[in-house]
């Protein structure tokens, strides 16, 4: 997506990206870099994201490392206020931080279910409140979030995880009516099932059965969903607001 010329299409752009040290975080990080934004890493697993800070030095590109838990606003609060001193600016968010704790409702524990809506949901909350009025006063903003196709269908032992999905939609429609005049989008990607970390350790019956769900026949990879949401980013998306783009290979189909 590089402009006429070769100009990349976010020199001068500062991106947040929450859940960056592996997976489809990861992918997006290295992403937004290869076009010039200067990448702002969090996760709590520190030394995976300075791995990742170093690949994206190796390619010429810049990025800061914050060891944060996206479920907390304090730490949401000091991510955005330190970037903006060192930036005075916040350009791009991408919520994507999320876990899993699958298990049926009947055996499901309060704090397997509290623990995934505070890190996919809150965390959501947390670093859009924090980063919102930047974006506000600077009549420039862009919010993509996360979201997954088990928040549109529903997964059989992950309420937990559907229920935050799924409220990650209606947040990101809310929120994009409230800031659409100010020069902000807020979009959701709903990826389906990706080859990721937290794929990888399913037992190969139960991939199979997933693949066999999906029309094209593979799960699919970090690099399609973050081709997508660098669309969302970039200024050819500013008239795409409050929309959830589906990237699951045709598993589930919008009207």
């Amino acid at each position: 997506m590089a402009r006429p010329g070769g100009e990349m299409i976010f020199k001068d752009r500062v991106s947040i990206v929450t859940g960056a040290s592996q997976g489809i975080g990861e992918s997006i990080a290295l992403e937004l870099s290869r076009e010039g934004a200067e990448i702002i890493l969090v996760d709590v697993q520190k030394e995976k994201l300075e791995e990742v800070a170093q690949k994206i030095s190796k390619s010429n590109g810049k990025a800061a490392v914050f060891c944060a838990d996206v479920s907390r606003m304090d730490q949401a609060m000091d991510v955005a206020e330190k970037v903006v001193q060192d930036h005075k600016k916040i350009d791009h968010l991408v919520n994507n931080a999320g876990i899993t704790r699958d298990n049926l409702l009947m055996r499901m524990k309060e704090e397997e279910w509290d623990s995934v809506l505070s890190v996919n949901l809150k965390g959501v909350f947390n670093f859009s409140k924090a980063v919102i009025r930047n974006m506000i006063g600077n009549r420039y903003g862009r919010i993509v979030n996360i979201s997954s196709v088990v928040g549109l269908m529903g997964n059989a032992g992950q309420s937990n995880y559907a229920a935050s999905k799924a409220g990650v939609l209606g947040f990101t429609k809310s929120l994009a009516r409230e800031v659409a005049a100010r020069g902000i989008t807020v979009n959701a990607v709903a990826p389906g099932y990706i080859a990721t970390p937290m794929t990888e350790n399913l037992p190969d019956s139960v991939k199979n059965m997933f693949v066999e769900l999906i029309p094209v026949k593979r799960f699919g990879t970090p690099d399609e969903i973050a081709h997508v949401v660098k669309f969302l980013l970039s200024d050819d998306a500013a008239y795409i607001t409050g929309q959830v783009i589906n990237v699951n290979g045709g598993m589930v189909m919008s009207p």
